[in-house]
Parts: structure tokens; sequence; C-alpha cells
């Protein structure tokens, strides 16, 4: 089974058009050659990872999912994705988790309406008892041999301090999913949103080892960064794969591979391949690495 992740970067359908791989590029004049480019490299990198299932982030809505998959990666040589979920999350900007899956899922749940009540935690501080704790979601999809969860975390910015406590609730919660699910196999991937310099205990520790065994520490220490932000040039491990006990052990040999070919010349440290319309700013596919990786399973 070929598992994948990838932070596609605000894949947003309006009208018939979908928006470009961009953050901070200004909304109101969008360069429409270079988001067509952008969608392109990113059916691109689909197509080169293969991925049996394939978890998304930054998925506006189900419509924006069906358009970029008919539109852009079945010209691009993608196989069917016959399965294809985004359910709508809490984050007012619509940046979705979603999953394209060959494979027929037994059970796809969300967790949009999870409070910290809920696990019997207090609200962080200044955020409304209310107030979910997934900025995004959790989506929790059973299949035969393995339950993923897919995340995505908050980020650390603009405050760290004041996210910090956000963070390590939706971990908190994503441990408890698991731990309450009660499998064996598991794999909890996705964009964590760990920053590049974290000090003190990270956010993110619930689920790290040793209750989970992070399978980018199987890569060479310099090999595991996905993201890049070119404003301030900065490298860091957003992304990842954290797998249950049981499956690493099932799995010794298995290896996440990153696949840095749809980033910007910025990110001077992919000394690989880069597609061939990829530029120094734009286009390209995303911000992020898209990560995949084989697991005998049956």
């Amino acid at each position: 089974m070929r598992i994948g992740t990838f932070n596609i970067q605000n894949l947003r359908l309006r009208g018939a058009v979908l928006d470009g791989a961009h953050d901070r590029d200004t909304p109101d004049t969008p360069d429409s050659w270079a988001d067509r480019i952008d969608r392109r490299l990113g059916a691109q990198v689909i197509a080169a990872l293969n991925a049996d299932i394939l978890a998304l982030q930054e998925v506006f809505d189900q419509a924006t999912l069906d358009h970029f998959h008919d539109t852009y990666m079945l010209p691009a040589g993608v196989p069917p994705y016959p399965h294809r979920i985004c359910m709508p999350g809490n984050d007012g900007r619509g940046q979705d988790v979603a999953l394209l899956s060959r494979v027929a899922p037994l059970a796809v749940s969300s967790h949009i309406d999870l409070r910290p009540a809920d696990l019997g935690l207090a609200p962080p501080p200044g955020v409304h008892p209310d107030t979910p704790i997934f900025r995004r979601d959790c989506l929790e999809v059973e299949f035969e041999a393995i339950t993923l969860f897919i995340c995505h975390f908050k980020a650390p910015y603009p405050d760290p301090v004041a996210a910090w406590p956000v963070r390590r609730q939706e971990a908190l919660a994503v441990r408890h999913l698991v731990e309450a699910r009660g499998r064996d196999m598991w794999l909890i991937l996705g964009d964590l949103n760990d920053p590049a310099h974290p000090a003190g205990d990270p956010a993110t520790a619930p689920i790290l080892p040793p209750f989970s065994v992070d399978l980018l520490a199987r890569l060479p220490q310099g090999a595991r960064w996905s993201a890049h932000d070119p404003w301030d040039d900065i490298y860091w491990r957003s992304d990842g794969m954290l797998a249950s006990p049981a499956l690493a052990r099932a799995c010794p040999d298995a290896i996440p591979d990153l696949h840095r070919e749809g980033l910007s010349l910025e990110a001077g440290r992919n000394a690989g391949l880069h597609l061939p319309e990829v530029g120094h700013h734009r286009p390209h596919a995303s911000d992020h690495a898209a990560l995949v990786i084989d697991l005998p399973l049956a």
C-alpha cells in the first residue's frame, strides 16, 4: 500500500478557475498564467507519487477537489481516484483536509465538533470554551489494513506563544482519537506545522515518540525538510508521518520519499529534479514537498 501526503497550498475553485499555489501574493491581481501552471505542476507531482491513498491539505471544498482531479490530474496521466473526500472543516478560509483513494475506505469520520470539554480539558487562554479543538479537522479514515488520521494543525505564527496551547490541544485530541479507535495499525500524517526552530517542549509532543514512530527519522538528518518559506528563506519539517509502533515494526524497511520537484527554484537546498515549468518564485506546485511511503500491508 502506497500512502502519500501533500499540502497543495490554497487550492480553491472560483467559478471555473482554480486559484494558484500562493500565500502572500496579492489576491486582487492574480497571475492567472502562473495559477494554471501551478496546478499543472501539482498534478505532475501527484502523478509522480503514484500513491494508492493520498492525503491533501489546503483544499477548499469537494467541488474544488473534483475539479482538480478531472481537469488537471487526469490529463497529467494520473490514474483516477474513485474515492474523493473533502468534508467542511473549521477553517474559515477553506483550508480543509482531503482524501484521494483508489482503495475504498471502510469508514470516514470528521472531528470538527470536538471541544476541549469533551476530553476533560480547559480551553486555551483567551479561547471561548465552545471553540472547536481542530482549527481545520482531523479526518479519520479506516481501511482494512490501517487507519489514517489526516491532520493540518494550526501554524505557530504569528504568535508562537499564543499558538502553543492551541496546537497542544490538537495533538492531545489526535492522541485521544487514536487511543479510542484501539487499532494496532495506524498512521498520523499531514501538515503538523511544527516550527523550524522550536523552543522547549514541542506542542505536538503527545503524538511524538515514544507514542509513535517518526518515519521521517529513518532519513538522514539533512534530508528530512519538507517545506520552504521563500520570504524568510527558512527550511523546516512541517509535514509528518507518525506510525504506530506496531506498524513501524511490521514495516522496518519502509522509508518516506520526499518529492521536492514542484518547489520553486528559490528552494536552493533542493539539489534534485525540478519540473521544467517551475520558476524562481512561481510557478510552483506548492511551498511544500509531497511525501510518499510504501507499506507492505495486506
